[in-house]
């Protein structure tokens, strides 16, 4: 079994993109000890400035580490890079899972812990590049009370609060709660898209939208950061176009589970699939601002 050190972990960071890179940075600062591993290796090179070891393989990543941390695309990405890491695993790791999988992965992911005597952590996070860069992250948590000491560095490290939902990770409480929270995300990037695009095609200053909302009760930060990068064409990713409209599918899904029709987010994940048909699938997700405008049959 591998013990925890009370403050110092090892973690294995699976998934070196645009949030596990920022993660890993934070685990780095904080002087945690990571060992980082990515499908295309360029994406985790930089980390090793920063001081982290870049494994060759998810299994070398994994071997003596006392925390492996998965940040992934989807759940089938996430079983397979487990799968790969499994000659490295021991009993007695914590798995802290910090991909938005959707409800329906869950399971089969709990089943792949048990299978290799990880102790299994459902802990999605709320938040994007700048967030996990500088360790702001929210964490929504759902494991076992006996891994919770062993993950508490790894969570101070990388958000500003953890919120502890169940002891099940198979509940779907943490789960559960990401897709609410990225209800309202989705929701409101693609009410900023949108606005702006009817603005540009009625011919009224997008700006002139901003000064009308700035300071009052429609105003919030993520209102003016989307729409800055719509009005300037920075399209940056914190968030990518490809990312959004796979989560508002699992949303979709988990509302049709659950006898809830999301039809709002129905409409924004058809409108995230447009936008990455016109090419603009690794940009950030307010990119969804071209679907407004007719590119053919996409």
């Amino acid at each position: 079994m591998v013990r925890q050190p009370a403050e110092h972990p090892v973690v294995a960071v699976l998934g070196t993109g645009i949030m596990g890179a920022g993660m890993a940075r934070s685990l780095l600062r904080e002087g945690i000890a990571v060992r980082a591993w990515n499908r295309s290796r360029q994406r985790a090179e930089p980390l090793a400035e920063a001081g982290a070891h870049i494994a060759a393989d998810p299994a070398e990543a994994v071997r003596g580490a006392h925390v492996v941390l998965t940040m992934l695309t989807d759940g089938s990405a996430v079983r397979s890079v487990i799968e790969d890491a499994a000659p490295g695993l021991k009993a007695g790791q914590v798995w802290l899972q910090c991909s938005t999988v959707g409800l329906e992965a869950l399971p089969d992911l709990a089943s792949l812990a048990r299978e290799h005597g990880l102790l299994f952590v459902d802990a999605p996070v709320l938040g994007t590049r700048a967030p996990a860069a500088q360790g702001k992250l929210t964490v929504f948590a759902a494991g076992p009370k006996q891994a919770r000491d062993a993950v508490a560095p790894v969570l101070d490290a990388i958000g500003q609060r953890t919120l502890w939902l169940a002891e099940d990770p198979e509940s779907g409480a943490a789960t559960g709660l990401k897709l609410v929270a990225n209800t309202y995300v989705l929701s409101l990037v693609s009410g900023v898209a949108e606005a702006l695009a009817l603005a540009d095609g009625l011919g009224v200053d997008g700006r002139a939208f901003l000064e009308a909302i700035t300071g009052g009760p429609l105003d919030n930060p993520y209102v003016q950061t989307k729409s800055e990068a719509i009005l300037s064409g920075d399209f940056t990713p914190s968030f990518a176009v490809s990312v959004a409209g796979k989560d508002a599918r699992l949303i979709v899904e988990a509302g049709e589970r659950a006898g809830v029709r999301m039809d709002v987010l129905a409409a924004a994940a058809e409108r995230f699939r447009r936008a990455e048909a016109q090419g603009h699938g690794g940009e950030d997700m307010a990119a969804s601002y071209f679907a407004g405008f007719d590119k053919g049959d996409v």
